[in-house]
């Protein structure tokens, strides 16, 4: 049989659910070990990192513990840097219920991830500060892993065998066709800097504000088109388990990706971190902050990583996993695409916060009122608005369609896509 005969033979998707009710037929789930190392140097000190491996689902019930790993590259100060690192995971947790099962949870992540940045942003833009800042923000439970990102601090997974694939995109708007496309329809300009005798120079930048980025937390001086909707990836590790390397752009300016995991492979995650860090100052120097966390998801009954002699892997895999998380817009709920030790169970990358929440999210409360799907204030039905209808609710004329969102909220939407402005002022 051919090659592609076997590539043609796909077994049918396999929700998440029914994976997970596999794992607990068959006994107790084996919940892997992570370590991790971090490193660093400082040129301008506004990175900053999140570590923090006792996270709960429930409060107070440990069988539901889960870690986060996060960077947070700043830019024009430091301040959003903190202030999202103080408060994304906190916004994740309050955008999910709390008595759903861990299936439920993880289904319900990639979703609560978007609110949790897109609040973030809101809270922040509300102190009138003009910094802003990149965050790439991994959650591991158990053997999956999600990943939401804006910016371009950079998540990639190092599996058995050598395989290297991106779990983030990068919002550069140099390399990001679909981004540059994005923000001009929605009102913004895309251009490089403009020097004395009209040449240009540097990278292509936004205006007004010159951010070479599409996507961030902050930057209030910048257009609104300049969004905090993260694209989102979420993937099921084999029992072998795998390796992380999250950095900031100081990390990826000097070294591609299969470059970073292969400087470190073999050695214990607070070792790799420093060696990658080390690899790119050598290949570098020192220009920019330069923040590398190592994350390593091992299985319970091995000390370390297990190295394994690099396998050739033909090029149909590369294009289904490796390649796929390059397309912001790509959608893949509830689907499945098995290569090599990697379940691939979502990814999503649309700027549009109407695609992103879907229409059947929870809306109404058991008082009556009706909670905004993205700052959980709990309003009168009239008012809010339903995003999918744009009107002002009324039980008589239509039934409701899609998430609430009150006032403020849906302001904030409307200027991502360029529909308005919105500004600290009018969303205090």
């Amino acid at each position: 049989m051919s090659r592609t005969e076997l590539s043609n033979m796909k077994q049918p998707p396999v929700p998440l659910a029914t994976l997970i009710g596999r794992e607990l037929r068959n006994g107790k789930i084996e919940k892997p070990f992570v370590k991790y190392g971090q490193a660093g140097l400082a040129k301008k000190g506004e990175d900053y990192f999140l570590i923090k491996t006792d996270c709960q689902r429930v409060p107070g019930d440990s069988s539901t513990l889960f870690s986060v790993f996060a960077i947070f590259d700043g830019h024009n100060g430091m301040s959003a840097a903190i202030f999202a690192k103080e408060n994304i995971l906190s916004n994740v947790l309050t955008a999910i219920q709390q008595d759903i099962s861990r299936d439920e949870w993880l289904q319900a992540l990639p979703r609560a991830l978007v609110v949790a940045f897109v609040k973030t942003d809101i809270e922040f833009q509300k102190k009138g500060e003009t910094s802003g800042t990149t965050a790439t923000f991994v959650l591991i439970d158990g053997w999956t892993v999600t990943v939401a990102s804006v910016g371009d601090s950079r998540c990639i997974l190092d599996t058995q065998g050598g395989v290297v694939s991106l779990l983030t995109v990068d919002h550069r708007l140099e390399e990001n066709v679909e981004e540059r496309e994005r923000i001009t329809a929605s009102g913004g300009e895309v251009g490089r800097l403009n020097v004395f005798g009209g040449n240009e120079v540097g990278p292509l930048r936004c205006w007004p504000g010159g951010l070479c980025l599409s996507r961030s937390i902050g930057d209030t001086d910048v257009g609104e088109f300049i969004v905090p909707i993260p694209h989102v990836k979420q993937v099921k590790l084999s029992k072998a388990g795998g390796r992380l390397i999250i950095a900031s752009d100081g990390i990826w300016d000097a070294l591609s990706s299969e470059m970073a995991a292969k400087s470190c492979r073999g050695l214990p995650a607070e070792l790799a971190a420093k060696m990658v860090v080390k690899e790119a100052l050598r290949t570098r120097g020192l220009k920019d902050d330069t923040t590398c966390l190592v994350v390593d998801i091992i299985p319970s009954d091995h000390p370390v990583l297990p190295t394994i002699p690099t396998k050739k892997h033909n090029m149909l895999t590369s294009l289904l996993f490796g390649k796929k998380s390059q397309n912001s817009t790509n959608k893949s709920t509830n689907k499945l695409s098995a290569v090599g030790v990697v379940e691939e169970l979502f990814e999503e990358g649309s700027a549009m916060l109407t695609e992103r929440l879907g229409k059947d999210f929870p809306s109404s409360t058991n008082s009556g009122m009706f909670r905004c799907a993205v700052c959980q204030a709990d309003q009168p039905s009239g008012d809010g608005l339903s995003m999918n209808t744009g009107s002002f609710f009324s039980p008589v004329s239509k039934p409701w369609e899609g998430p609430f969102l009150c006032t403020n909220c849906q302001k904030k939407k409307d200027a991502m896509e360029g529909k308005r402005s919105s500004r600290p002022s009018e969303t205090a």
